[in-house]
């Protein structure tokens, strides 16, 4: 996968570690599980990437 998919994805899960944050400091509940699910699906991503790369090989 190209650098710049890595590095997007890299973005999405720092984002979500941010808005879950903010949400723990703030006690908005929705916020931090929003945070949460974008780490989550930043996560799954990656690894795709991971396994894409890992068959071009």
């Amino acid at each position: 996968m190209s650098r710049g998919h890595k590095a997007k994805h890299m973005a999405e899960e720092a984002a979500g570690k941010v808005k879950e944050s903010v949400g723990k400091a703030s006690d908005d509940e929705e916020m931090r599980a929003e945070g949460e699910a974008e780490q989550s699906q930043a996560n799954l991503k990656q690894a795709g990437d991971d396994v894409k790369d890992a068959f071009k090989k």
